[in-house]
């Protein structure tokens, strides 16, 4: 019995705990849904109503992110993503993400439902967080060293999602390091493996195998 993975194709949060499943190569049932039409079976399983939401056999759910990670890495972690040492920096890294970057992506991606600012006004406030991360990738190849690890995984959707709001600008940007990191990851079989299109999954549907 696979364990079932409620996601959606373009939610970061989504987008790194199906590369975290990927790479640990531990299938799941996936189900696509579309957020604005939400299925019974997922809000039961999860009342928050986000994406991802992981239900295991023993009928136990992880409903955020970055434990589906860790879950997906405790099975299986072939290339040491996670590591101990640099337990504290990857957290550090992935609470900046969520709980202060993200919310100036929202403000900068949908500028129009925050109309105290213009979009450019959010865009700066969210290029501290840019800057940051070209120090580190100025240093070393990854953002905690030269392998990839949790840290890159966890923040890429992220990145990428900012990127898109305007990418003539984002390429045209002071971040080298940064944009080369980005593309690197966007191309690789990692990221292309994990953003094949599945149909909205509907009760009663045949089992889809994640990663397939």
């Amino acid at each position: 019995m696979f364990p079932i993975l409620y996601s959606f194709r373009r939610c970061p949060y989504a987008i790194r705990a199906r590369m975290a499943l990927h790479y640990a190569a531990v299938p799941v049932a996936l189900r696509e849904v579309l957020l604005k039409d939400k299925p019974q079976a997922m809000l039961s399983a999860s009342g928050k109503g986000t994406v991802p939401v992981l239900v295991l056999p023993d009928g136990s759910v992880l409903d955020e992110s970055y434990d589906v990670m860790r879950w997906a890495l405790a099975r299986n972690d072939p290339d040491h993503w996670w590591d101990d040492a640099l337990a504290g920096q990857i957290d550090q890294l992935v609470q900046q993400n969520d709980l202060a970057f993200k919310p100036v992506l929202d403000r900068y991606k949908y500028a129009d439902r925050y109309p105290a600012f213009p979009a450019e006004h959010y865009r700066t406030e969210g290029e501290q967080f840019l800057k940051g991360l070209e120090v580190r990738l100025q240093q070393s190849r990854f953002l905690l060293g030269d392998s990839l690890g949790f840290a890159d995984v966890a923040l890429l959707p992220f990145i990428r999602q900012f990127a898109l709001v305007d990418k003539d600008w984002f390429d045209g940007a002071p971040y080298p390091q940064l944009q080369a990191w980005m593309e690197a990851l966007l191309a690789s079989e990692l990221f292309l493996g994990v953003m094949a299109k599945y149909k909205v999954w509907q009760e009663g549907d045949a089992l889809t195998v994640f990663p397939a």
